[in-house]
């Protein structure tokens, strides 16, 4: 068996420039609604999200991935042609055909293969597992993940009632971010302490897909074509998707920790997909119990920008100092369909 690892050799985060407060979205909730003003404050009340990141109307998922994978690139001194295979992991994406990672290496100028990864926002640890197998398995060496994500364009913000907009609101708190990470193979014959990817354990509860759509962009809604609006918007049963996501965290986490040997408090840096400070609460609780002060709480200020949340709390741990070389770490993947995950990894 390979003693390769995937090492983590950079990361790099884009956020577009236009930032809106909540109460921005919502005069534009109240605008574009005929008979329906939101509440004031209700949003920043029930997520915790204070503002987010919106895409320019010109710029694509693909543009938000280039972004981030340029300053990567520039700040690594890494040419095209360094690269073996750069991966697309998103719940976005430009458009049907063709997958959208052929859209950003043409963007950045590459000519090693890609293709994409989507598993909602659980897509970048998704790739994250591709390429330790790929690079534990001698194919690759250096691999680029790349990430684009616009939850923000499938928030509806014309609503005709109370009821149409409490099953609109997670999508209020969606931002716009691009991520880059790149991975590189190295053997190291100290395998306790050697830097890489240690584990990956996901698992899924795939009964619970409904429980939030998009339906628009996909064979279903080129099927059933029923006005401009029908399909195009983010819906969500809030309790269904929250029962299956703690089930998943309260079974799965702990057996993937009791697996490796290892418990919180051995990470100095623990990442967690972040959709309302009331889940990360609920999260830092006695039925799972991650450490509140392991976690880096991008929510606020960024909101939920999707797969590209664990990328933007690793390089904020980074730049901060609360994760260095030789540093254990722990990304928490929770998402939608639904699928849990837990990244252990030796910075």
């Amino acid at each position: 068996m390979s003693d390769l690892r995937a090492c983590l050799a950079g990361a790099a985060v884009h956020l577009p420039e236009r930032w809106v407060t909540m109460a921005e979205r919502e005069a534009q909730i109240a605008a574009a609604s005929e008979d329906f003003t939101p509440p004031a404050g209700l949003i920043t009340q029930l997520t915790g999200v204070r503002g987010v990141h919106l895409i320019g109307d010109d710029q694509q998922a693909s543009d938000l991935a280039a972004c981030a994978a340029h300053k990567l690139m520039a700040e690594r001194g890494i040419e095209p042609a360094d690269i073996d295979l750069m991966i697309f992991a998103a719940a976005s994406q430009d458009m049907l055909e063709p997958a959208t990672s052929h859209v950003v290496a043409a963007k950045l100028a590459l000519t090693c293969p890609v293709f994409d990864v989507k598993n909602a926002c659980n897509s970048v640890l998704n790739a994250m597992e591709i390429t330790q197998a790929l690079i534990a398995s001698g194919r690759y060496r250096t691999v680029l993940i790349t990430c684009g994500e616009a939850p923000s364009v499938s928030a509806q913000l014309r609503v005709s009632d109370a009821s149409a907009f409490a099953r609109a609101l997670p999508a209020y708190g969606f931002s716009d971010a691009g991520a880059a990470l790149l991975w590189t193979a190295e053997d190291d014959p100290r395998p306790s302490a050697a830097p890489g990817i240690l584990a990956l354990p996901l698992a899924a509860d795939s009964t619970a897909w409904p429980s939030a759509t998009v339906l628009h962009g996909g064979i279903a809604s080129l099927r059933h074509r029923s006005g401009p609006e029908a399909a195009a918007y983010f819906r969500m049963d809030s309790a269904q998707l929250r029962e299956s996501l703690r089930a998943l965290g309260r079974t799965h986490l702990h057996r993937a920790l009791a697996e490796l040997g290892l418990t919180f408090d051995d990470f100095s840096f623990i990442g967690v997909h972040q959709v309302a400070l009331a889940d990360l609460d609920e999260l830092c609780g006695p039925d799972i119990g991650l450490p509140h002060d392991k976690l880096i709480i991008t929510l606020p200020e960024h909101g939920n920008v999707a797969s590209a949340s664990l990328p933007l709390q690793l390089t904020r741990a980074i730049e901060t100092g609360q994760a260095h070389p030789g540093d254990l770490i722990a990304l928490v993947g929770l998402a939608a369909g639904s699928s849990a995950g837990l990244l252990a990894l030796r910075l």
